[in-house]
C-alpha cells in the first residue's frame, strides 16, 4: 500500500517508488596495484597484470630516465572487474604520438624504446563485472606537463585511457583518463 502510495520507508529514510525500482548506482572503487618503473629508452614493455588496467605514470628526465606505471584493481560492488587480455596497437614514432583507448577499452600497457624519434605503442583491455561490459564516460583530457618531470595519475572512478607527447623530454605530454560506470 505505501508502494502504490509512491512512498517506500528504507531504513530511516524515504525513498520515492520510482527511485526504488531504478537499479543502483554503481559503487566504483580502484584500489592500487601493481607499479614497475623501468628505463624509458629500454624496450621493456610493460603491461599490468591480471584484473589491473593503467591508472597513472610518471618519467624522470630524457629517454635515459626511469618510468614509472601505475595499475589499479577495479571494483564494482566490492567484486572485482574481470580484464581482458591486451591487444596491442602497433607502433608509432614517440615526438608526435597521439594514443587513444578505442571505447570502452583502458590502458593496459605500454612500450618505448631508443629516444623521442623511437616507436611506442599501447595495450588496451576490455573490462566486465558480472557479466556485464563495463562503460567510460566523463572522458578528459589533463593538461600538458613537461616529460621529464612528468606525473600523473587517475583521479576517483577513473582509469587511464590515452596519452599524447609532443617532442622531446622538454616537450608536453597529455593523459586521457574515463569515469568507470556500467552505462
Amino acid at each position: 500500500m505505501l508502494a502504490s502510495a509512491g512512498l517506500l520507508s528504507v531504513g530511516l529514510g524515504t525513498v520515492g517508488a520510482t527511485e526504488a525500482s531504478a537499479a543502483p548506482m554503481a559503487d566504483v572503487v580502484i584500489i592500487d596495484g601493481f607499479t614497475k618503473t623501468v628505463k624509458e629508452s629500454a624496450g621493456v614493455p610493460v603491461e599490468c597484470p591480471a584484473y589491473q588496467v593503467l591508472i597513472g605514470r610518471s618519467h624522470s628526465g630524457d629517454e635515459n630516465g626511469n618510468t614509472t606505471y601505475y595499475c589499479g584493481f577495479i571494483l564494482i560492488h566490492d567484486e572485482l572487474v574481470q580484464v581482458s587480455g591486451p591487444t596491442w596497437s602497433s607502433s608509432q614514432r614517440e615526438s608526435g604520438s597521439f594514443f587513444a583507448a578505442p571505447p570502452p577499452r583502458a590502458l593496459s600497457g605500454r612500450e618505448h624504446s631508443g629516444d623521442e624519434n623511437g616507436p611506442t605503442r599501447y595495450a588496451t583491455a576490455s573490462m566486465t563485472w558480472q557479466g556485464r561490459d563495463v562503460h567510460l564516460t566523463s572522458y578528459r583530457w589533463t593538461a600538458g606537463q613537461r616529460e621529464s618531470s612528468s606525473y600523473s595519475k587517475a583521479g576517483p572512478e577513473e582509469v587511464m585511457v590515452g596519452r599524447q607527447h609532443n617532442g622531446d623530454e622538454n616537450g608536453q605530454t597529455f593523459y586521457q583518463y574515463a569515469r568507470v560506470t556500467l552505462g
